[in-house]
C-alpha cells in the first residue's frame, strides 16, 4: 500500500536497541516486520543505539538505520534514546507514520504529532509489574500508559490479555498485533558439542535475569529435582546484579546447571532451542513472548510459569509451574516420557505455525500506518475516557507530595 500520489509511505521505528535483533522480543518485531514491509515497498527507517565499537551499518535487510547514542543507566537508557529519536524524527524527516515502542516513552508522543506525525504506540506487557523497578518506577510506568492512552493516535497490543488489560483500566480499545512464529530445524554443530551438549539431552532456559522472569525459581526447582539431564541456563543482567547473585548462588555446587551467560549468535541460539528435550519459561508480566514462540517454532516441549499470558500463547500442550515443585515435577515427567514429550513439542510448532506469522503480522501493522496516514486517530476519544483508577490515584499522590 502508498500514500496517495503513489511515493513509498515512510513510516519510523522508534523506542527499541534497533537491528540486527540481538536482545528481546521488540527487537525481533522490529526486524521481521520492518524487513517485510520494506520487501512490500515501503521507506522503513529504525532508530538504532549506538554500542561501542559495534558496526554502524546504515541499512539491513532494506531498512535504514539511524544510530544515536543512549545514557547506559537503568532509569535512562530507554528514555535518553527515544528523545533523541523523536528529535531526529521531527527535524530531519518527514514520516507517514511512527511505531514508538514501549508505552514508557509516550511523553515524547506529542513532539511527533505536533510535527503532524501520527502514532501508534505499542504498549508492551505490564512493565510496571516488573521487580527491576523501584516504587518511582512504578508510578512513572503507570502514568505512561495513561499518556499513551491519551495522546497516541492508536495502541497496539501483543496480546490478548494486553487488549483487555486496557479496556478494563481504561475503557480503551487497541489493535491486536502479536508477534510471528517460524519453523526452526536447527542441525547441531560442533559449537554445540563444544557445550558438552547432546541433542535432546538438556532442558533450556534464554531470560534476562529479571525477578519476573523466575530464572531463579527456575534453577531452584531443578536443584531439587532428580533430573539427569543437564540445565542450560542462558542470559545476563545488565542492570540486576543482586538478582544475578542469587541465581547463581541457587546454582553453585550443582554440577547438573550450566550458567551459560549471554548468546548472540543467533544461529547457536537456534542450535540450542531446537536441541533441548524442553524449554523453561519463567516470563510472566508481558504480553505474547518471542522467545516462547522461537521454542514452539523449533518444536521443543515447554514448561511455562503459569499465567494466562503464556497459556494463551502456548495452549494445553505445554506444562505449566508456579513454584520450584512444580518445575521438577515438569523436568522429571519430560524425562521419564522422552517420545511424549517430544510429541508434545511438535503440537506446539504446530499451533505457533498456525497461530503466529510474521506476514500476516507486518500486513497489520501496514494497514495501521496507512489508516495512520489517512489521518484516522482515536485520541480524542479516548482523552476523554476515564482514567484508571490506579492512576488517578499517583496523580493525586504525586500533586500532594
Amino acid at each position: 500500500m502508498r500514500p496517495e500520489g503513489g511515493r513509498p509511505l515512510r513510516v519510523a521505528m522508534i523506542g527499541t536497541r534497533g537491528v540486527p535483533a540481538a536482545y528481546g522480543g521488540f527487537e525481533t518485531a522490529v526486524e521481521e516486520i520492518g524487513r517485510r514491509m520494506a520487501a512490500d515497498g515501503a521507506e522503513i527507517t529504525v532508530y538504532c543505539r549506538t554500542k561501542k565499537g559495534a558496526d554502524r551499518p546504515s541499512s539491513y535487510e532494506g531498512m535504514r538505520l539511524v544510530h544515536l547514542p543512549a545514557l547506559r543507566s537503568k532509569t535512562l537508557e530507554t528514555l535518553s534514546h527515544t528523545g533523541l529519536s523523536v528529535l531526529h524524527a521531527v527535524l530531519r524527516r518527514r514520516y507517514d507514520a511512527a511505531f514508538v515502542f514501549n508505552a514508557a516513552n509516550s511523553p515524547f508522543v506529542p513532539l511527533l504529532r505536533l510535527a503532524r506525525v501520527p502514532v501508534a504506540v505499542h504498549v508492551d506487557g505490564l512493565e510496571w509489574k516488573r521487580g527491576k523497578w523501584g516504587r518511582v518506577g512504578r508510578r512513572y510506568y503507570r502514568v505512561a500508559e495513561s499518556l499513551a492512552v491519551r495522546w497516541a493516535d492508536a495502541l497496539i497490543a501483543d496480546a490478548q490479555g494486553i487488549a483487555d488489560y486496557y479496556d478494563r483500566e481504561f475503557g480503551v480499545d487497541t489493535t491486536l498485533l502479536t508477534y510471528g512464529s517460524k519453523a526452526i530445524d536447527a542441525a547441531p554443530d560442533q559449537r554445540l558439542l563444544d557445550l558438552g551438549l547432546q541433542p535432546g539431552a538438556y532442558h533450556l532456559v534464554v531470560a534476562r535475569f529479571e525477578p519476573e522472569n523466575h530464572v531463579d525459581l527456575i534453577v531452584d526447582g531443578y536443584r531439587r529435582s532428580s533430573a539427569r539431564l543437564p540445565l542450560v541456563v542462558v542470559g545476563s543482567a545488565p542492570y540486576a546484579a543482586e538478582h544475578s547473585r542469587r541465581i547463581a548462588a541457587l546454582a553453585n555446587g550443582d554440577e547438573r546447571i550450566r550458567m551459560v551467560g549471554g548468546v548472540w549468535d543467533q544461529e547457536l541460539l537456534d542450535q540450542l532451542y531446537a536441541n533441548a528435550l524442553t524449554y523453561l519459561h519463567g516470563h510472566s508480566v508481558g504480553g505474547t513472548n518471542p522467545s516462547l514462540l522461537r521454542a514452539m517454532g523449533a518444536a521443543t516441549a515447554v514448561i511455562a510459569y503459569d499465567v494466562d499470558f503464556n497459556r494463551e500463547v502456548a495452549g494445553p500442550d505445554a506444562r505449566y509451574f508456579g513454584d520450584p515443585g512444580g518445575v521438577g515435577e515438569s523436568v522429571e515427567a519430560a524425562e521419564i516420557n522422552p517420545e511424549s514429550t517430544k510429541s508434545a513439542g511438535s503440537r506446539l510448532q504446530e499451533r505457533a505455525l498456525q497461530r503466529y506469522d510474521w506476514g500476516l503480522v507486518a500486513r497489520g501493522y501496514t494497514d495501521l500506518a496507512v489508516h495512520l496516514q489517512e489521518g484516522h486517530s482515536s485520541a480524542g476519544a479516548r482523552s476523554r475516557k476515564r482514567s484508571s483508577p490506579v492512576v488517578q490515584e499517583v496523580f493525586s499522590e504525586t500533586t500532594s507530595a
